[in-house]
């Protein structure tokens, strides 16, 4: 069941935004989603929260200006996903400009799993560096800190994940999310901490006397990859986060973008002249995932680091080749769900969903959860088999359950069943061993019973009211897509009654209309329908552009019929 409200917009507070000189349509969004005053849509660079409030970035830069300056070795350890690899490339890029000797390592999922562990260590240590930087992991990793200092390698960690209640013993942590940091964009991405210690880096420098002889980079390039990464993890786009994003496109869109990312964009047969916050969260990021989901992530960084536009370009190719197979995977894998889900109670779903199947692909299992999650509107956690008798799971959560408290009574409530498990509110992970995973099942699906009040289990879709007809045009469609949309702060989605003149199914799976309002008639489209409407019907639509032979329309992008 689907309940639909509108979100709310004092009329003052849309009044005021439009005397101030937005557009009035922009007024009303805006103010539904708490903007009071136009100076909270400036995204300028002077606007960001300054690098000093971030605590330790002072520290970090000291030891990599006095690495730098001797002359030390340092390998980046990253994670596996889009923020992990536009981390890691933030951190090349920076340090590589400033003359260090700098290298990466990523763990193969499949070998190593998540984060610096000892035997990640073990296999940088064969490289003799004297530094290593985690990015966008780390502050979890206690093993892997004891074993560098056993090696005599030192550690700086930056990260954004929420720590446990002890801290590894690095020699300096960077995470906004550590005890005592006050630093108020606490939903920085990975590649924006790491952003801010480059910043950082670059200011002590400075002081040095660094720059006296040789020119100082322009860390703002940069700023194409922070935004991609920031997307892509779908953190909350709070102010200062929707100022890395909008200057990262404001980049991209003049072509002042890297080799890499230029031909992401021209394998996804999108013109990074009009890009948007979507092309970053659904067609650039999973292009870039792909390599960590089903091989390996350094296809996917080499692909961000290169110069060269030919090797970016044979990179992008195969990182879209491995995507489609992503998605055939994981259509088959949806498949067999739906057929584990058939011999469940699906008329009083549980509240908690866990799902195995032995043949499915460890990599694709956390989006398999999430188009579960969608479906059913229940947390839900998909499982592969591992090796040695070991199941790995990834989930995905609904509002009003914070996914790793659940597993966090999980293992309390059954010592032992959990080998290892991490994340946060709305995706985390889980291992266990094979047999343990029927009562993991059940232990999961009473602990979301417990947990989740009976409103919850009932999707709510927020909308921003009806579109005024005159709205619904190209003009419209592209000022809209012109503003920074995301996580927290929500593209527009507007309801509206129309008439149904026409509908057909393609490919057997999207549902293309012309729905008639008024005196208007539109065309709309709905991807991987479930129900076809009658005569009439009311939407949940997001206005977009359809290009079709180099002709540009409006297209409504229907999310929810009724």
């Amino acid at each position: 069941m689907t309940r639909i409200v509108t979100r709310n917009s004092a009329p003052r507070t849309v009044w005021q935004l439009e005397q101030q000189g937005l557009h009035p349509l922009l007024a009303r969004l805006y103010a539904a989603r708490g903007v009071t005053d136009k100076a909270e849509l400036d995204y300028e660079l002077k606007s960001l929260i300054p690098p000093a409030v971030l605590t330790n970035t002072d520290q970090a830069a000291h030891i990599l200006a006095d690495a730098i300056e001797a002359e030390a070795r340092m390998l980046i350890i990253g994670d596996y996903d889009c923020d992990g690899a536009t981390a890691t490339a933030v951190g090349m890029r920076a340090l590589k400009a400033l003359g260090a000797d700098v290298n990466f390592l990523v763990p193969d999922r499949f070998k190593f799993g998540y984060g610096l562990s000892p035997e990640i260590v073990d296999l940088a240590a064969e490289q003799s560096p004297d530094l290593i930087i985690t990015v966008d992991n780390g502050i979890a990793s206690l093993e892997g800190v004891d074993r560098a200092r056993e090696l005599g390698i030192a550690t700086l960690i930056t990260d954004h994940h929420l720590p446990a209640a002890t801290l590894p013993e690095a020699d300096c942590i960077v995470n906004p999310n550590q005890p005592g940091c006050e630093f108020p964009s606490k939903c920085i991405a990975g590649v924006g901490v790491m952003f801010y210690v480059a910043l950082a880096l670059r200011a002590e420098l400075r002081e040095r006397g660094f720059f006296s002889d040789r020119p100082e980079p322009n860390f703002a390039d940069l700023l194409d990859l922070v935004a991609l990464g920031t997307v892509a993890d779908v953190v909350k786009l709070d102010r200062n986060n929707r100022i890395l994003v909008s200057q990262g496109l404001k980049r991209m869109r003049a072509g002042r973008l890297q080799p890499g990312l230029a031909a992401l964009f021209k394998a996804s047969s999108r013109d990074p002249k009009r890009a948007s916050a979507f092309d970053l969260g659904f067609l650039i990021g999973p292009r870039l995932n792909a390599a960590g989901r089903l091989a390996d992530m350094r296809l996917g960084i080499e692909c961000l680091i290169t110069n060269d536009a030919g090797r970016a370009m044979q990179i992008a190719q195969e990182l879209d080749t491995l995507n489609r197979t992503r998605r055939e995977i994981e259509a088959g894998m949806q498949d067999q769900a739906l057929i584990l889900l058939e011999a469940m109670d699906m008329d009083n779903p549980a509240a908690g969903i866990a799902l195995f199947e032995p043949e499915w692909h460890e990599g694709v299992v956390g989006i398999l959860a999430s188009r579960i999650k969608e479906k059913l509107h229940r947390p839900v956690f998909a499982f592969a088999r591992s090796e040695g008798g070991i199941v790995k799971g990834s989930g995905r959560s609904i509002p009003g359950l914070h996914l790793r408290d659940a597993l966090d009574l999980v293992a309390k409530r059954a010592p032992g069943i959990l080998l290892r498990f991490g994340g946060h509110a709305m995706a985390a992970g889980a291992t266990l061993r094979e047999e343990n995973f029927e009562r993991f099942a059940q232990l999961f699906a009473e602990i979301a019973g417990e947990l989740l009040d009976p409103a919850d289990l009932t999707r709510t879709l927020e909308t921003d009211g009806a579109l005024e007809g005159s709205y619904i045009s190209l003009e419209t469609a592209r000022l809209l897509e012109n503003e920074v949309w995301g996580q927290g702060f929500p593209a527009p989605l507007f309801v509206d009654e129309f008439d149904v003149e026409q509908q057909r199914v393609l490919k057997e799976k999207h549902l293309k209309l012309r729905l008639r309002k008024g005196n208007a008639k539109l065309d709309a489209i709905q991807f991987n329908f479930s129900t076809q409407p009658g005569s009439r019907t009311r939407a949940a639509y997001r206005l977009s552009i359809n290009e079709y032979m180099g002709v540009e329309s409006p297209q409504l992008m229907i999310e929810y019929l009724e």
